[in-house]
C-alpha cells in the first residue's frame, strides 16, 4: 500500500539565505506567513512529521495543535550538513572557494564541502526516513515539514533525474509538493 507525503519547506529564516544546513535558525514573521499560506486549504492529513530544527518543528507543533494531529520529529529529515560552508552564501563562497563550490554544484554526490556530510550519506538517511514512514503509515496522508535539500533529493528521485541535476531543482521557502511512495519504496510526484 502506498503513502502520500506532502512535503513542506520551511519559510524564510532570521539569518537569511545561504547554506543553513544544521544551523538552527528561527523563522521570520514572513516565514511563518509563507508556511501558513502554503497549508491553507490543503490536506487533510493523518499526521505531521517534521525535522527537529526549529524552523520546521515550531510550525509543525503549531499546526498539529490547530488541526489536532499527532506530530513526530525525525532527525533523519534534517538538512544536509554543509560543514565549513554552513551559514555562508554562494556569493561569499565564490570569493573564497569558487573552484570547490563549482565542483559541488556540478555533482554534489562527487564533492563534499569541507567537513560536510557526503550527499550519498544524506541520501541514505533521508530515504531511510521515507521508508520508515511508508512502513509505519501506509495508506495515510502525512505532512512532512522539512528543508530544501531534503525536498530536492526526494523530487529528483521521483522525477528520475540524474544525480548531477539534484541542485537544479527549485524549492522556494514555503513550497509544498506531493509525493506518492509505493509499497516498494518507489517515489512519484503527485499534483
Amino acid at each position: 500500500m502506498s503513502i502520500t507525503l506532502d512535503l513542506l519547506r520551511h519559510g524564510e529564516t532570521e539569518l537569511g539565505g545561504g547554506l543553513r544546513g544544521s544551523l538552527d535558525d528561527a523563522l521570520t514573521a514572513p516565514g511563518w506567513a509563507q508556511m501558513r499560506a502554503a497549508v491553507e486549504g490543503q490536506g487533510p492529513w493523518d499526521r505531521i512529521v517534521s525535522s527537529p530544527l526549529q524552523r520546521c518543528a515550531l510550525f509543525a507543533r503549531e499546526l498539529g495543535e490547530q488541526l489536532r494531529l499527532p506530530v513526530a520529529f525525525d532527525k533523519d529529515l534534517q538538512e544536509l550538513h554543509f560543514g565549513a560552508w554552513e551559514g555562508q552564501s554562494a556569493a561569499a563562497l565564490m570569493e573564497t572557494d569558487a573552484e570547490a563550490l563549482g565542483l559541488f554544484w556540478s555533482d554534489p554526490y562527487a564533492f563534499t564541502p569541507p567537513d560536510g556530510e557526503p550527499v550519498l550519506e544524506f541520501s541514505t538517511r533521508v530515504l531511510s526516513a521515507v521508508n520508515r514512514l511508508q512502513q509505519m503509515h501506509a495508506g495515510e496522508r502525512v505532512l512532512v515539514v522539512c528543508h530544501g535539500g531534503v525536498m530536492k533529493l526526494l523530487l529528483a528521485q521521483a522525477r528520475g533525474l540524474p544525480r548531477e541535476q539534484l541542485l537544479q531543482i527549485q524549492v522556494v521557502n514555503g513550497a509544498l509538493f506531493e509525493l506518492q511512495v509505493d509499497a516498494h519504496g518507489v517515489l512519484s510526484e503527485g499534483r
